[in-house]
């Protein structure tokens, strides 16, 4: 096998799990993608024999994502700091699919790399030390001591990192119902009462406690408490507006249609049969985007 081929070889094998350290890190799978392929630029560039010292091509491309990964999220902070306007809230980009079993090898892996998005809100809230020590530590396995030198940081204080997002993390994530069938059926439920306008019923399967965030692409707007929440949702219910189950995250949620083109996402997180957490995305950006994944313009 040429040397060039080997290369790409080595690379293909590590890709999806490649995507899903930048995806966690980022919350967009556009630049997830971004940060994967400028891995294997960097990979590409390398002298043979530089390359072919690489021991461990899984952690030396890892390192390389984190480290690229790592980039975007400081740049992130910094535009944020040095702008005079403070930079508009946008929620984490969704991985969608109408109904969770689609036969491309491509979309089986990019769900099953996903994450919940209530999850990824908790990460952006982060600072990008912690959300990085996190993500490689607590989802990935990566050892401290690999991932101190990404930081510029000690072991201990890495650790101290990981301990303080995972406590942000453990305190503003609920546990999901395991069940995708149980998830649907309270959703369905939510529509169904929803398009007859009960609030009463509406109200019975959100959590007291139940946040909405809604982007529509200037910013994200809060929604808190069943009471609120129901009477937003009876608000949005137009008769034109077609919902469609979908997968959003590995989880239950829904796309919404209008005239044949995507007008919305909805993303929820059920907890103990009731709804904890709603996204909903309908910023023209993303729609147009999603629409053309989904068939649906």
């Amino acid at each position: 096998m040429a040397y060039d081929d080997w290369l790409a070889e080595g690379f293909e094998e590590h890709r999806r799990h490649l995507f899903g350290v930048a995806y966690r890190m980022l919350g967009s799978t556009a630049e997830a993608e971004d940060a994967v392929q400028e891995a294997w630029l960097r990979l590409s560039r390398a002298e043979s024999a530089d390359a072919g010292a690489i021991d461990n091509l899984g952690g030396w491309l890892t390192t390389v994502v984190s480290r690229i990964s790592l980039n975007v999220l400081r740049a992130r902070s910094t535009h944020r700091e040095d702008s005079l306007e403070e930079r508009l809230e946008r929620l984490p980009e969704p991985v969608v699919s109408l109904d969770g079993s689609s036969g491309d090898p491509a979309d089986q892996a990019l769900l099953a790399d996903s994450v919940s998005v209530a999850l990824l809100v908790v990460l952006d809230q982060l600072s990008p030390a912690e959300r990085l020590a996190f993500v490689l530590h607590d989802l990935f396995a990566v050892p401290f001591g690999e991932i101190a030198p990404i930081v510029g940081k000690t072991d201990d204080a890495t650790r101290q990192l990981a301990s303080r997002a995972r406590r942000r993390v453990q305190g503003g994530v609920p546990a999901p119902d395991a069940d995708l069938a149980r998830q649907r059926s309270v959703v369905d439920a939510f529509f169904a009462a929803a398009h007859d306008g009960d609030l009463e019923r509406l109200i019975s399967v959100l959590d007291p406690a139940v946040v909405l965030r809604s982007d529509l692409g200037a910013g994200v707007t809060h929604y808190r408490g069943a009471e609120k929440v129901a009477g937003n949702a009876v608000l949005y219910a137009h008769p034109d507006r077609i919902v469609r189950p979908a997968v959003v995250n590995g989880a239950a949620g829904v796309v919404i249609t209008r005239d044949g083109m995507l007008f919305s996402v909805m993303a929820f997180t059920v907890a103990a049969g009731r709804i904890v957490e709603i996204e909903a995305y309908a910023a023209p950006d993303l729609t147009a985007r999603l629409g053309a994944e989904l068939g649906l313009g």
